[in-house]
């Protein structure tokens, strides 16, 4: 990477989940607006539904999500009864049968949930929605905590995919991120799930932690893909202490550098398409027959909080505390700490902590992020002129980050890598925000 490219990919900009993004959602947003939002659902089109638990069975150091470490199983119990309590709260507002497309399981470690809890939780959202019969249901797991029970009840419960957080494989830094799961140890929960049913199987890895080094990282990903995962997603490690409190415990002088960063990275997604996968947006790979890919070929790949999906849903009902969510009028984001979550449930209240409506110009340059960030091209003519985005588009355009064809953006190679650099150019919110966010790569 040139020195001028690697200027941008040292650049801080959000990773565009949603638009605007989350820190620009307001904190007075009344739980009322989002009923509305609810009671004006479409009822002829499918929606999602994103469940969040935010506790896990042990710490890992990396991890910049909202998680509460489990010494005993009564926290968990006490927020499956708040769970159920808001799903009667969000169905008694929507249309009765909604049909469900999508159904995610996020945290977290939802398996973290008793096998009876989980198809207790299962059984309660069909009672409301109507789950379509070729749904995806898709549950993120530890493969440390994952019992041959839990794999069995899975499958029994009809989930089609399920992911895992395999990071990194070499020994040295799984201690420093306090992450201990051997190549072995992973395979057998992947072949556990297989054998219960659950026909597609995801992995996370990351780049630039802490000790980690090319070798470390290509070693890894030939060890995953002999597993065969139907997708890998390749994330660059983000390292915010000043957000998630367990990062200080890394020590920042064994983190690489930029350079370092951007090597790995490269290298990774090289070996990945080696191995077979489609290269897919920013920072994902699918084997071709999967639906993923598919969608990319198509030109029909979204994005939302999960990241990249084939979910093509206005409508995302997130349930669980800080689950987001969205609706063709807006996002919301429910309360992060599990007590003042469940108080608002016990009260009666849609347990909402901020939000924001969308505008008609949101809604245009929302769409020409995602598709910059999906398809690495878009046509921003439905903004019109704007003599500050063209100067800077046609700064990023000499310096090889894309092509500028009439009202078309295309993406260069190099400028698809820093997809989120080309996408904030069209970000109206972020000059005035307070956030920090990560490097671009």
């Amino acid at each position: 990477m040139s020195e001028a490219l690697a200027a941008y990919a040292r650049r801080a900009v959000p990773r565009y989940t949603s638009y605007p993004t989350a820190p620009h959602f307001q904190p007075d947003f009344a739980p009322a607006t989002y009923a509305d939002w609810l009671r004006r659902t479409d009822p002829s089109r499918p929606v999602s539904l994103y469940l969040h638990v935010p506790f896990c069975r042990e710490v890992c150091f990396y991890c910049g999500c909202n998680m509460k470490l489990a010494a005993s199983y009564a926290p968990i119990a006490a927020y499956v009864e708040a769970l159920h309590a808001e799903i009667e709260l969000a169905a008694a507002l929507l249309p009765p049968g909604l049909p469900v497309a999508h159904l995610a399981w996020g945290g977290g470690t939802p398996t973290a949930l008793s096998p009876d809890d989980l198809a207790a939780v299962m059984d309660r959202l069909r009672r409301h929605f109507t789950i379509l019969a070729d749904a995806e249901l898709a549950i993120e797991s530890d493969p440390r905590t994952l019992t041959p029970e839990m794999a069995r009840r899975i499958g029994a419960l009809g989930f089609t995919r399920a992911s895992f957080g395999v990071q990194e494989f070499d020994p040295r830094v799984q201690q420093a991120i306090n992450r201990i799961q051997p190549p072995d140890m992973v395979a057998r929960a992947v072949d556990n799930l297989r054998g219960a049913g659950v026909s597609r199987i995801n992995f996370d890895l990351i780049y630039g932690l802490p000790h980690q080094t090319e070798a470390t990282l290509l070693a890894t990903i030939a060890t995953a893909a002999a597993m065969r995962p139907d997708r890998i997603a390749l994330f660059g490690y983000a390292h915010v202490p000043w957000m998630a409190k367990k990062q200080r415990l890394i020590d920042e002088a064994a983190l690489p550098d930029g350079a370092a960063r951007a090597c790995q990275a490269e290298s990774a997604a090289e070996a990945l398409g080696e191995a077979g996968y489609q290269a897919i947006g920013l920072d994902h790979f699918a084997l071709p027959d999967d639906p993923m890919a598919i969608a990319a070929r198509a030109g029909t790949l979204r994005r939302n909080f999960q990241g990249y999906t084939t979910d093509p849903a206005e409508t995302l009902i997130g349930l669980g505390a800080t689950a987001i969510g969205r609706s063709p009028f807006g996002h919301v984001q429910n309360i992060a700490e599990t007590g003042a979550w469940s108080r608002a449930i016990a009260a009666g209240s849609l347990p909402v902590a901020k939000g924001v409506a969308i505008s008609a110009e949101d809604r245009l340059r929302g769409d020409i992020i995602e598709r910059l960030m999906c398809a690495g091209q878009a046509d921003i003519a439905a903004l019109g002129p704007c003599a500050d985005e063209g100067a800077i588009l046609d700064t990023m355009a000499a310096d090889g980050l894309l092509i500028r064809d009439g009202t078309s953006i295309i993406l260069t190679p190099a400028g698809r890598k820093l997809a989120r650099v080309v996408a904030s150019v069209f970000d109206t919110y972020l000059a005035t925000g307070r956030a920090r966010h990560s490097v671009a790569v």
